[in-house]
């Protein structure tokens, strides 16, 4: 599964990643939470290309202090798609290894 791949793969770089919500394992969109050492929020969701490749977006700016515009936009889209994954990733560069993930 993608998401345990990501998971392992923030650890062997040392970073930290964890399932704040499962969701669907086949039909559910994920939005990755980025933060670095805790800070700088950013959220990413693979959007769909016509060829199928991978392109994930940062859909949430990372120059925000407020959290709670974040937790409610986050509660927002899950009122709209139950089945959505959350994952959070702390680590350094994220959209790096989130890149080698692929589809």
């Amino acid at each position: 599964m993608k998401v345990q791949t990501l998971l392992r793969l923030v650890s062997q770089h040392g970073g930290f990643g964890a399932v704040l919500k499962k969701g669907d394992r086949i039909s559910g969109a994920i939005l990755i939470q980025c933060l670095e050492k805790g800070e700088n929020p950013r959220l990413l969701e693979n959007m769909p290309t016509l060829d199928g490749s991978p392109n994930w977006q940062q859909i949430w700016p990372q120059d925000t202090d407020n959290n709670k515009e974040l937790t409610d936009y986050i509660a927002q889209r899950f009122c709209f798609d139950p089945d959505m994954w959350l994952i959070e990733l702390d680590i350094p560069e994220a959209e790096r290894l989130i890149a080698l993930l692929g589809q």
